[in-house]
Protein backbone atom coordinates (compact mmCIF):
# COMPACT_ATOMS: atom_id res chain seq x y z
CA UNK A 1 0.00 0.00 0.00
CA UNK A 2 1.19 3.63 -0.94
CA UNK A 3 1.36 5.53 2.27
CA UNK A 4 4.19 8.17 2.04
CA UNK A 5 3.68 9.76 -1.47
CA UNK A 6 1.47 12.51 -2.24
CA UNK A 7 -0.31 14.23 -5.03
CA UNK A 8 -0.28 17.89 -4.34
CA UNK A 9 -2.83 19.88 -6.59
CA UNK A 10 -2.78 23.46 -6.14
CA UNK A 11 -1.41 26.77 -7.81
CA UNK A 12 1.94 28.67 -8.38
CA UNK A 13 2.22 32.41 -8.18
CA UNK A 14 5.23 34.59 -9.21
CA UNK A 15 4.60 38.71 -8.09
CA UNK A 16 7.46 40.83 -9.17
CA UNK A 17 8.45 43.92 -7.56
CA UNK A 18 10.75 45.89 -9.89
CA UNK A 19 12.00 47.81 -11.92
CA UNK A 20 8.22 47.25 -12.74
CA UNK A 21 5.49 45.07 -11.50
CA UNK A 22 4.46 41.40 -12.40
CA UNK A 23 2.43 39.19 -11.88
CA UNK A 24 1.04 36.03 -12.56
CA UNK A 25 -0.28 32.57 -11.37
CA UNK A 26 -1.30 29.25 -12.89
CA UNK A 27 -2.82 25.62 -11.62
CA UNK A 28 -0.57 23.20 -11.19
CA UNK A 29 -0.23 19.80 -9.77
CA UNK A 30 3.08 18.21 -8.09
CA UNK A 31 3.84 14.47 -6.87
CA UNK A 32 5.58 14.01 -3.73
CA UNK A 33 7.15 10.73 -4.19
CA UNK A 34 8.85 8.55 -1.52
CA UNK A 35 12.07 6.68 -2.80
CA UNK A 36 11.46 3.63 -1.14
CA UNK A 37 7.64 3.50 -2.24
CA UNK A 38 8.36 4.28 -6.43
CA UNK A 39 8.84 0.85 -7.45
CA UNK A 40 5.83 -0.24 -5.69
CA UNK A 41 4.04 2.71 -7.44
CA UNK A 42 5.50 1.68 -10.55
CA UNK A 43 3.77 -1.51 -10.45
CA UNK A 44 0.17 -0.55 -9.22
CA UNK A 45 -0.76 2.96 -10.49
CA UNK A 46 -1.93 2.75 -14.38
CA UNK A 47 -0.58 5.79 -16.25
CA UNK A 48 2.34 5.96 -14.37
CA UNK A 49 5.69 4.42 -15.13
CA UNK A 50 9.26 5.12 -13.62
CA UNK A 51 12.36 5.16 -15.72
CA UNK A 52 9.94 4.42 -19.00
CA UNK A 53 7.63 6.62 -20.63
CA UNK A 54 4.19 6.66 -20.11
CA UNK A 55 0.76 8.85 -20.10
CA UNK A 56 2.74 10.68 -16.45
CA UNK A 57 6.03 9.33 -15.64
CA UNK A 58 9.59 9.99 -13.46
CA UNK A 59 12.77 9.50 -14.43
CA UNK A 60 16.20 9.23 -12.38
CA UNK A 61 18.00 11.44 -15.27
CA UNK A 62 15.64 14.58 -14.67
CA UNK A 63 17.32 15.19 -11.38
CA UNK A 64 20.22 14.86 -9.31
CA UNK A 65 23.36 13.91 -11.82
CA UNK A 66 21.05 14.24 -14.63
CA UNK A 67 22.85 10.50 -15.91
CA UNK A 68 20.25 8.39 -14.53
CA UNK A 69 22.16 6.70 -12.06
CA UNK A 70 20.75 6.49 -8.23
CA UNK A 71 19.37 9.71 -7.20
CA UNK A 72 19.22 8.10 -3.45
CA UNK A 73 23.05 7.36 -3.80
CA UNK A 74 24.00 10.84 -5.16
CA UNK A 75 21.34 12.60 -2.16
CA UNK A 76 23.20 10.24 0.42
CA UNK A 77 26.72 11.38 -1.37
CA UNK A 78 25.92 15.16 -0.55
CA UNK A 79 24.34 14.40 2.79
CA UNK A 80 27.98 13.45 3.72
CA UNK A 81 29.20 17.02 2.88
CA UNK A 82 27.42 18.62 5.49
CA UNK A 83 28.19 15.85 8.48
CA UNK A 84 24.79 13.53 7.32
CA UNK A 85 25.90 10.22 7.44
CA UNK A 86 22.78 8.10 8.23
CA UNK A 87 21.94 4.29 6.65
CA UNK A 88 18.07 4.81 7.81
CA UNK A 89 17.16 8.05 5.83
CA UNK A 90 13.94 8.34 4.28
CA UNK A 91 14.48 10.52 0.76
CA UNK A 92 11.48 12.27 -0.82
CA UNK A 93 11.03 14.50 -3.69
CA UNK A 94 8.51 17.62 -4.14
CA UNK A 95 8.70 17.43 -8.35
CA UNK A 96 6.38 17.83 -11.56
CA UNK A 97 6.05 14.22 -13.44
CA UNK A 98 6.88 13.82 -17.02
CA UNK A 99 3.70 14.03 -18.88
CA UNK A 100 3.63 12.67 -22.45
CA UNK A 101 7.84 12.19 -22.02
CA UNK A 102 8.13 16.28 -21.32
CA UNK A 103 9.08 18.01 -18.32
CA UNK A 104 10.28 21.10 -16.94
CA UNK A 105 10.94 21.53 -13.20
CA UNK A 106 11.79 25.12 -12.18
CA UNK A 107 12.15 24.07 -8.48
CA UNK A 108 12.25 20.51 -7.51
CA UNK A 109 12.60 19.62 -3.73
CA UNK A 110 14.42 16.76 -2.24
CA UNK A 111 13.01 16.09 1.81
CA UNK A 112 15.65 14.29 3.73
CA UNK A 113 14.12 12.63 6.91
CA UNK A 114 16.16 10.73 9.51
CA UNK A 115 14.55 6.95 11.05
CA UNK A 116 12.16 8.97 13.61
CA UNK A 117 10.51 10.83 10.69
CA UNK A 118 12.16 14.22 11.86
CA UNK A 119 13.64 16.56 8.47
CA UNK A 120 17.23 17.00 8.53
CA UNK A 121 17.97 18.31 5.42
CA UNK A 122 16.26 19.96 2.30
CA UNK A 123 18.15 20.14 -0.97
CA UNK A 124 16.81 22.85 -3.61
CA UNK A 125 17.09 21.90 -7.06
CA UNK A 126 16.69 24.78 -9.43
CA UNK A 127 16.65 24.40 -12.89
CA UNK A 128 16.43 27.48 -16.00
CA UNK A 129 15.54 26.86 -19.40
CA UNK A 130 19.61 26.73 -20.96
CA UNK A 131 19.03 23.15 -19.57
CA UNK A 132 21.19 23.98 -16.45
CA UNK A 133 20.49 23.27 -13.21
CA UNK A 134 22.08 24.39 -9.17
CA UNK A 135 21.22 22.43 -6.07
CA UNK A 136 21.51 24.26 -2.64
CA UNK A 137 21.83 21.70 0.03
CA UNK A 138 20.68 22.72 3.64
CA UNK A 139 20.83 21.33 6.68
CA UNK A 140 17.67 21.47 9.02
CA UNK A 141 17.25 21.83 12.64
CA UNK A 142 15.46 18.61 13.83
CA UNK A 143 11.33 19.08 15.30
CA UNK A 144 10.68 21.93 12.41
CA UNK A 145 7.98 22.10 10.40
CA UNK A 146 8.24 25.38 9.47
CA UNK A 147 11.72 25.82 7.23
CA UNK A 148 13.76 28.73 6.78
CA UNK A 149 16.61 29.25 4.59
CA UNK A 150 18.41 31.74 3.24
CA UNK A 151 21.75 31.81 0.63
CA UNK A 152 23.16 33.95 -2.05
CA UNK A 153 22.07 33.19 -5.59
CA UNK A 154 24.11 31.91 -7.71
CA UNK A 155 22.89 30.47 -10.53
CA UNK A 156 21.66 32.25 -13.67
CA UNK A 157 17.73 31.81 -13.99
CA UNK A 158 15.71 34.66 -15.44
CA UNK A 159 17.41 36.45 -18.20
CA UNK A 160 15.72 39.99 -16.80
CA UNK A 161 17.51 39.37 -12.99
CA UNK A 162 20.99 38.98 -12.29
CA UNK A 163 22.88 37.11 -9.68
CA UNK A 164 23.23 39.59 -7.32
CA UNK A 165 20.31 38.77 -4.97
CA UNK A 166 19.57 36.92 -1.77
CA UNK A 167 16.94 33.83 -2.01
CA UNK A 168 14.54 33.83 0.86
CA UNK A 169 13.61 29.96 0.75
CA UNK A 170 10.00 29.32 3.64
CA UNK A 171 9.11 25.29 3.48
CA UNK A 172 5.87 23.81 5.63
CA UNK A 173 7.08 20.05 6.03
CA UNK A 174 4.55 18.41 3.38
CA UNK A 175 1.26 17.41 4.98
CA UNK A 176 -2.13 18.07 4.58
CA UNK A 177 -1.13 21.06 3.19
CA UNK A 178 1.86 22.58 0.78
CA UNK A 179 3.34 25.60 1.11
CA UNK A 180 6.39 26.65 -0.69
CA UNK A 181 7.61 30.61 -0.63
CA UNK A 182 10.74 32.31 -2.36
CA UNK A 183 11.33 35.92 -1.60
CA UNK A 184 14.18 37.64 -3.30
CA UNK A 185 15.62 40.26 -2.23
CA UNK A 186 18.90 42.54 -3.58
CA UNK A 187 20.60 45.36 -1.80
CA UNK A 188 17.68 48.07 -1.87
CA UNK A 189 14.45 45.46 -1.24
CA UNK A 190 12.14 42.90 -2.88
CA UNK A 191 12.77 41.70 -6.12
CA UNK A 192 10.36 38.47 -6.68
CA UNK A 193 8.13 36.57 -4.33
CA UNK A 194 7.27 33.17 -5.81
CA UNK A 195 5.13 30.70 -4.16
CA UNK A 196 3.42 27.13 -4.82
CA UNK A 197 0.53 25.50 -2.43
CA UNK A 198 -1.30 22.83 -2.68
CA UNK A 199 -3.88 20.11 -1.23
CA UNK A 200 -2.87 16.59 -0.07
CA UNK A 201 -4.58 13.55 -1.82
CA UNK A 202 -3.81 10.20 -1.92
CA UNK A 203 -1.24 8.40 -4.66
CA UNK A 204 -3.44 6.14 -6.61
CA UNK A 205 -5.02 5.88 -10.07
CA UNK A 206 -8.13 7.86 -9.57
CA UNK A 207 -6.62 10.70 -8.29
CA UNK A 208 -3.50 10.50 -10.73
CA UNK A 209 -5.91 10.37 -13.51
CA UNK A 210 -7.84 13.20 -12.51
CA UNK A 211 -5.08 15.66 -12.06
CA UNK A 212 -4.38 14.94 -15.24
CA UNK A 213 -7.40 15.81 -16.68
CA UNK A 214 -7.48 19.09 -14.21
CA UNK A 215 -4.21 20.18 -15.71
CA UNK A 216 -3.95 18.32 -19.09
CA UNK A 217 -0.29 18.95 -20.82
CA UNK A 218 0.74 20.93 -17.29
CA UNK A 219 4.47 20.96 -18.18
CA UNK A 220 4.31 22.48 -21.89
CA UNK A 221 1.97 25.06 -20.46
CA UNK A 222 4.87 25.57 -17.55
CA UNK A 223 7.21 25.81 -20.12
CA UNK A 224 5.08 27.74 -22.52
CA UNK A 225 4.11 30.55 -19.43
CA UNK A 226 7.86 30.91 -18.69
CA UNK A 227 8.33 32.19 -22.29
CA UNK A 228 5.03 34.33 -22.99
CA UNK A 229 5.80 35.69 -19.37
CA UNK A 230 9.24 36.34 -20.48
CA UNK A 231 7.77 38.17 -23.72
CA UNK A 232 5.47 40.50 -21.10
CA UNK A 233 8.23 41.43 -19.32
CA UNK A 234 10.16 42.92 -22.58
CA UNK A 235 7.40 44.53 -23.77
CA UNK A 236 7.40 46.29 -20.21
CA UNK A 237 10.40 47.83 -21.02
CA UNK A 238 12.48 45.48 -18.77
CA UNK A 239 16.51 45.06 -19.82
CA UNK A 240 17.92 41.75 -20.24
CA UNK A 241 20.72 40.70 -18.35
CA UNK A 242 23.21 39.08 -19.72
CA UNK A 243 24.30 35.88 -18.97
CA UNK A 244 28.26 35.37 -18.22
CA UNK A 245 28.56 32.10 -16.16
CA UNK A 246 27.41 28.80 -18.01
CA UNK A 247 26.82 26.35 -15.15
CA UNK A 248 25.95 22.90 -16.81
CA UNK A 249 25.23 21.04 -12.86
CA UNK A 250 26.79 22.58 -9.74
CA UNK A 251 25.98 22.04 -5.56
CA UNK A 252 26.55 24.49 -2.97
CA UNK A 253 26.62 23.24 0.70
CA UNK A 254 24.88 26.44 2.51
CA UNK A 255 24.62 26.79 6.21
Amino acid sequence: MIKESFIYNGEVIHKRFKPKTHFFKYKVFSLYLDFDEINEINKKIHFFSYNKFNLMSFYDKDHGPRDGSSLVDWVKKNLKSIGIIDKELKIKILCYPRILGYVFNPLSIFFIFNKNSDLISILYEVKNTFGEQHTYVFKVEEGRNFIKNNCNKKFFVSPFMDLNSTYNFKVLNPGNNLSVIIDQRDKSGKLLFASQDGVRSSFNTKNLLFSFIKHPLMTLKIISAIHYEALRLWFKGIKLVKKKINIKNNITFEK
